[in-house]
């Protein structure tokens, strides 16, 4: 992947770059990424956000079950949609697996072989999704220690796998049944255990914060941007800006500059030169076609960001 300038544009004074926000502006379109403790809900971690920091709105990207702890992305403000961008996102988790009697290591190692790569499962009876078979994607299954029945292995699998699910099946392929006793998420798209706060560092943040001090909230709250990072994407010409956040397609020349390997079709970010994220939508032209032609829609805009007139219309 390489990024390509297609059109040269001279800095102007509008637009703020993402690390320049203020906390101010972090509290209400940010997106903080808490260690989920045991016990709630994803739902109510939410909500435990959106009361300390006194906002209207916060939502979490990829719901974990009450006990399962770990990486819970919670976006804050009119940042709430950047969700839809972590969603599809692929996770990882460790995970500890209870055994229902001892197995040789060859025969979990060869089952753990059977399931990476294309899986089909059928959803546990309490899921929020309709029950049936869907196929998906075990990257990596990768065993860290097994003392008799227990397992402890780390998997990384594309959005929507089911651990427990995962954990049912491989008891059943090696014959012992099985069941998952404790789950840990570690990843979920760009962020790792290196980006989690705990609902207690950002009460003390906001405290600090209003006390004066915003050193400890910028740390805490990071700006939407930080969400988008493993996505592709198209930055434009500050004189485009204005046009896409009323709703405007993304023509091909409007465009500064490319990751070039885009395809047809995929879910990228608009950017402006600035690094601030316009909005979330489709390429309607690959990479190669955007460079090879000067005419044509190159992407549609499904969810907008940035408020309009941020970056008045130039001509």
């Amino acid at each position: 992947m390489a990024i390509v300038e297609l059109r040269k544009d001279k800095p102007s004074k509008f637009g703020k770059r993402p690390e320049e926000r203020t906390a101010a502006e972090l509290i209400n379109y940010g997106i903080v990424i808490i260690d989920k403790p045991s016990g709630p809900t994803s739902h109510q971690v939410s909500a435990y956000v959106k009361s300390m920091l006194h906002i209207e709105k916060a939502g979490h990207s990829g719901t974990l079950d009450p006990k399962v702890t770990g990486v819970l992305p919670v976006a804050v403000g009119r940042g709430t949609r950047i969700v839809s961008a972590l969603l599809p996102a692929g996770k990882e988790y460790i995970t500890l697996m209870h055994l229902h009697k001892e197995v040789p290591l060859g025969e979990l190692l060869k089952a753990f072989s059977k399931f990476t790569g294309k899986i089909k499962q059928l959803p546990p009876v309490k899921s929020a999704v309709k029950r049936q078979v869907r196929e998906r994607t075990v990257y990596e299954l990768d065993l860290i220690t097994m003392e008799g029945q227990d397992v402890l292995f780390r998997a990384k699998v594309e959005a929507g796998t089911y651990i427990r699910k995962l954990c049912h099946d491989l008891g059943k392929e090696i014959g012992s049944g099985a069941h998952m006793a404790e789950l840990r998420r570690t990843r979920a798209g760009p962020f790792g255990e290196s980006d989690l706060h705990t609902l207690q560092d950002l009460a003390d943040a906001y405290h600090y914060h209003k006390e004066g001090s915003d050193e400890q909230l910028k740390k805490v709250i990071l700006p939407v941007e930080s969400a988008v990072v493993h996505l592709k994407k198209i930055w434009v010409l500050d004189s485009t800006v204005n046009a896409l956040c009323h709703g405007a397609t993304l023509k091909v020349p409007g465009i500064a500059k490319i990751d070039d390997d885009i395809s047809f079709n995929e879910f990228i970010a608009i950017m402006t030169l600035k690094e601030e994220l316009i909005g979330l939508g489709n390429a309607k032209m690959s990479g190669q076609d955007i460079k090879k032609y000067s005419s044509g829609i190159a992407a549609k805009l499904e969810h907008v960001f940035m408020t309009p007139d941020v970056y008045p219309r130039m001509t």
